[in-house]
């Protein structure tokens, strides 16, 4: 109860902060449209944005009602022309101040968020008065109304969430993209100074060996031996450009199998402890193999690692990935050793990487991607137990008011059978038997529709699968 009161008290005592707030940001708001000081428009929103966002909090954390952020994401920064400048509408700009300031103001202008804080800034006190008695006398019952207020102005939109969604999906687009941008860049350095040059160079030992066939067959033996040892070579180099496309190993045995070849050909001593019931899509197998062989890479190269385990398991859907060194630890993305090009590549899967490296060592990567394994059908489609007994329930029970009580009450009713047996409407008071005849039929329809619609809903895919066109006409066999 104490505590309780403790909560009214912080609500009661932000009530009073806000009706000076209420004045200022009316002020500034006044100010910011009335005559034309629009740069003071992004310090009214954000002093409006700061109550809301503590008010959010208290109610999350005190009163255990969740209330998600419903503000657009922020624009991105602005990008730079070839030629430097910075556009914003038909303006060109030397410096990203100004574009950015006209991005920022129109992202604040343009969030309904804002307008629900601004809404809601100015009648929160007004509620808080109203709820005052329900406050100090039942104060279970008025933090849980008050809640609800908040929760009505301050919770995410659809369209909010919608937005973050669309944001997330392009950044990782772009990621995605930067990232295939790299990996071509890579390959194409790997062709231009290995292969290339080799096949250059027995080019020219060819042309060499053309003129001295003749004059000097000794010499130009020798150099067919070259250029025999330059083409072996060259061949190697292309295989080894090859597996770092993609290896053959990965496309034909899987994710696991490429994985524990990885740690045959590796000079560290590694181990590989891997357990997933089913394959991956091939471009996911391709992310997490890269990955771990980027982190390999890394644990020889910058943390003088003699041995590493790598373990792959799989958690329901979601595919985990754990890297464990003993080298020197101190592993930090900022410093360009690939761990950043790791989460920009397993991002594309909206995957998350966690790293432990305090300095001296272990090192341990944790990666995460999500719903990326195939989950069996059968397990896809089990309802929970207590949707089974609901169901089955539904089913057991929905006949008797539709058929018994309902329709058959009906026929005796129209048709004028004395007999009342046991339908229930039959012996009530005569206005009252055909309103119980109709709620009888309703309740019964209602308990059949429930009983599709809950499997349906819990397997919606697997339901338009088997009620499809082309599973439904089965085709003519002679």
């Amino acid at each position: 109860m104490l505590k309780r009161y403790g909560h009214v008290v912080t609500l009661l005592a932000l009530g009073v902060l806000q009706v000076p707030m209420i004045v200022v940001s009316g002020f500034l708001l006044m100010l910011s449209f009335a005559l034309g000081m629009v740069f003071l428009y992004p310090t009214q929103v954000m002093l409006v944005r700061r109550m809301a966002e503590l008010h959010r909090r208290l109610v999350t954390e005190r009163l255990g009602v969740t209330i998600e952020s419903p503000y657009l994401p922020a624009p991105p920064p602005p990008v730079p022309q070839p030629d430097g400048f910075y556009r914003a509408d038909r303006t060109l700009y030397k410096t990203p101040r100004v574009p950015e300031w006209n991005n920022r103001f129109k992202w604040l202008l343009g969030d309904p968020g804002t307008w629900r804080d601004q809404s809601w800034m100015l009648l929160d006190p007004l509620v808080k008065l109203l709820l005052l008695p329900a406050l100090l006398l039942v104060p279970r019952r008025g933090l849980a109304i008050y809640a609800r207020w908040c929760r009505l102005l301050l919770d995410a939109t659809a369209a909010s969430r919608l937005a973050g969604q669309v944001s997330h999906l392009t950044r990782t687009r772009n990621l995605a993209a930067d990232s295939q941008a790299a990996e071509m860049r890579r390959i194409e350095r790997d062709l231009h100074d290995g292969t290339q040059a080799r096949l250059v160079a027995i080019g020219m030992t060819l042309g060499a060996v053309e003129e001295l066939v003749e004059k000097d067959p000794a010499a130009a033996k020798a150099l067919l031996a070259r250029a025999r040892d330059a083409s072996s070579e060259t061949l190697t180099e292309l295989r080894r450009v090859i597996r770092g496309i993609h290896p053959p190993v990965l496309a034909e045995r899987g994710l696991i199998d490429a994985v524990r070849a990885l740690a045959m050909d590796h000079p560290m001593h590694v181990t590989v402890d891997a357990d997933l019931p089913k394959r991956a899509e091939a471009p996911v197998e391709a992310a997490v193999y890269f990955a771990i062989s980027e982190l390999l890479t890394n644990a020889a190269r910058h943390g003088d690692a003699q041995k590493v385990s790598v373990d792959i398991s799989a958690h329901g859907a979601d595919l985990r990935v754990t890297v464990m060194d003993d080298g020197m630890g101190g592993a930090d993305p900022s410093k360009g050793s690939g761990l950043s090009g790791i989460e920009r590549r397993i991002a594309a899967f909206d995957g998350v990487l966690a790293l432990r490296s305090p300095p001296g060592g272990p090192t341990t990567v944790t990666m995460e991607l999500p719903r990326v394994l195939p989950v069996p059908e059968a397990a896809a489609r089990k309802m929970p137990r207590w949707k089974m007994v609901v169901v089955t329930a539904l089913w057991a029970t929905a006949w008797c008011p539709t058929f018994p009580q309902g329709i058959v009450a009906a026929v005796f009713k129209i048709f004028g059978v004395e007999e009342k047996t046991w339908f229930l409407a039959l012996h009530l008071p005569l206005p009252w038997q055909w309103p119980t005849i109709i709620g009888m039929i309703a309740v019964g329809v209602f308990m059949h529709v429930m009983a599709i619609r809950i499997p349906a809903t819990h397997d919606h895919g697997r339901l338009m699968q088997d009620f499809s066109p082309l599973t439904l006409v089965k085709p003519w066999k002679p």
